[in-house]
This record gives structure tokens, sequence and C-alpha cells, in this order.
């Protein structure tokens, strides 16, 4: 029996319970993404990383199971991506009081130019925007346990370029605090965006000091 990589999206965000922690029972995925950072540590659908190995932006790449149907109707015009990271897990997975803290909002990630080369399925996203919300490492605090940092990909509209306002939340990112209490499918619904695609990593805390 052949693997069939929707289902195992859908397997592993169960099994870490990001269904229905984060997304609804309903979420199906289109889009199969990675996220490589810039040591090669990837993050894999539930993979442990160090908080060492993710102080710097990632990379993006796509490979997708079908092309968009938006795409495919569109007389030629490109569809672009917005990609959040964000941890469910503040401070702790048993305690997320402050679910969700947005690490990362990027929008307009496009797919380089198109190839034949089957050895090219999954390339490096353009950055055709600076993100809207600054990417911000993982930094959980000592003894919180495991965290499930999450990305989503979202499908921007096509009718009309993306646009965030000045005065979003997303683009007000200064202190702990503005991080905060972030809602990314609230966030996808209010702009028209719809949602394709997730993966995540694991981070654990380091233990607590003792004095």
């Amino acid at each position: 029996m052949s693997f069939d990589p929707v289902s195992g999206v859908a397997e592993a965000l169960r099994r870490e319970q990001l269904i229905p922690d984060v997304l609804p029972e309903s979420f199906v995925p289109s889009m199969l993404f990675s996220v490589v950072y810039p040591g090669s540590e990837e993050v894999m659908l539930g993979n442990e990383l160090l908080v060492s190995d993710t102080e710097e932006e990632p990379q993006i790449s796509f490979a997708p199971m079908s092309m968009p149907a938006e795409q495919a109707d569109s007389d030629g015009d490109e569809v672009a991506y917005t990609l959040a990271m964000f941890d469910p897990d503040v401070p702790t997975r048993a305690d997320p009081q402050f679910k969700t803290f947005r690490h990362w909002v990027i929008t307009g990630l496009k797919s380089p130019a198109a190839t034949t080369s089957i050895t090219t399925a999954s390339t490096a996203a353009l950055k055709t925007q600076p993100a809207i919300t600054p990417y911000r490492p993982p930094g959980p605090r000592p003894a919180s346990g495991v965290h499930r940092y999450t990305f989503l990909l979202f499908q921007e509209p096509l009718s009309k370029p993306l646009s965030i306002p000045e005065d979003a939340p997303e683009h007000h990112s200064d202190t702990l605090e503005s991080r905060r209490h972030w809602d990314a499918l609230a966030f996808g619904e209010k702009y028209g965006l719809k949602l394709v695609g997730a993966n995540f990593m694991l981070i654990a805390a380091s233990a607590a000091t003792i004095d």
C-alpha cells in the first residue's frame, strides 16, 4: 500500500494533538512544505530540534501535491502564500495562558520559476515581501516542557494583492505582550486566506536553574 502524504500530515498533527488544539478535525492539507534552517536542520512533522538550531530565519520550500485550482484558472497569475509560525504552548502546554505566541508572519511567498526538471519538485520559495511580523526564534522559558512550534501555510487570494494594514496587530511585535494571544486561523479568515498546509517541530525547554 502506497504512503499517502496527506494522511501522514494529519496523523502527525493528531499524534501531538495539534488537531484539535490548534486546527479543526476537518483540516485536510493540499500542500506539503518544508522549513529548513541555515544549518540544514529541517522541520519534519514533529521532529525534535534545539533552540540553537533555530536562531536564524529559515527558508521555506513548497512541494505541491496538485496545482491550486485558482492558479489553473488564473490566466498565468502566480499564487502567493502566507506563512505563520507560532507557539500554542505558552507558557506551557498544560497551562497555555498566552496561547498563541506569534513568532513569524511573512506574506508574498512564491514558487521559483516553473521548471520541467523532476529533480526540483521542492524548491526554496521566493520571499517577495518583508515579514509583517519579523522572525523571533524559539525561546521557551526554563522548565516549561516541550513546545510544539507550528507553521501554517495559507494560500493568498488571486482577486487582489494581499495587504495587511499598518495598524494590524501583526505589524506590532516589539514586545512579548504584543505577540501573545494571537489566533492564526482568525487572521487567515479575516484576510481571505485559505489554509493549505501545516508543519511543526518540537523543542524542549532547558531545565530550571538551581540557585
